[in-house]
């Protein structure tokens, strides 16, 4: 991680969020969470609206966003999320944010919030379907799915690349849902790549996984769906 000084002001702001923040708590939230698996060193359990709502008073702060990200508090690390400016944050980052993550919560919130508005989103995704930790595989697919469904200005030819290192993935029942999920937002993303989605599951059908088979099967039966095509981006 990038070494930076600190500052009084940030300090000050700092120590009245992670003040502010108990008052905020929800402790049936936070049991519930515990109970599905979902794991922090400290959670007061603040629903994720409060948080948004908190986070639009307080301006946006790279060096701010460090410091909540390293209290290591639920709250603060999606906080850091929120208030980070994504023109600043650094590839080194992004790797050890996706890294250290504990649960799917936190990724998910750091890639919508956050890693999706970067310079380095498009590689850091394709790098990340090609990790080893199951978080880290997460995050590169749940990037590809935002991205295709919130990037307005990039060429259908720099989605294609995903099909080059998803095939993999598929094999994984741990990212069963997640790769489903992202993988219809690519398929809407335009009739172009709906076809070349069409056509990478089929070559599914052929493998000898039988997990990459069922999503296979699962994905084509959904994709061309009379339901799904009305949604496909013109």
């Amino acid at each position: 991680m990038e070494f930076l000084l600190d500052n009084s002001e940030t300090e000050k702001i700092f120590r009245q969020i992670t003040g502010s923040i108990p008052s905020m708590q929800n402790g049936i939230t936070a049991s519930s969470m515990e109970e599905r698996g979902i794991h922090y060193e400290k959670n007061w359990g603040v629903s994720l609206v409060d948080l948004k709502n908190f986070s639009n008073s307080i301006e946006k702060n790279h060096l701010l966003a460090l410091k909540l990200w390293n209290k290591h508090w639920r709250e603060t690390m999606i906080l850091a999320t929120l208030l980070d400016k994504p023109e600043e944050v650094s590839e080194e980052q992004m790797d050890f944010w996706v890294k250290t993550a504990e649960n799917t919560e936190i990724v998910e919130q750091m890639v919508s919030n956050l890693f999706t508005q970067t310079p380095f989103a498009f590689s850091k995704a394709l790098e990340w379907c090609r990790g080893k930790k199951f978080h880290v595989k997460y995050a590169g697919l749940l990037m590809m799915g935002r991205m295709a469904l919130t990037s307005e200005n990039d060429i259908d030819e720099m989605f294609e690349l995903f099909f080059e290192v998803i095939q993999p993935l598929t094999k994984d029942r741990s990212l069963h849902t997640i790769f489903y999920r992202s993988y219809c937002q690519l398929a809407r993303r335009s009739p172009q790549l709906h076809k070349e989605c069409v056509a990478f599951a089929e070559t599914l059908l052929t493998l000898d996984e039988e997990q990459s088979k069922n999503i296979g099967e699962e994905l084509l039966n959904e994709i061309n769906s009379e339901d799904f095509i009305p949604f496909i981006k013109k």
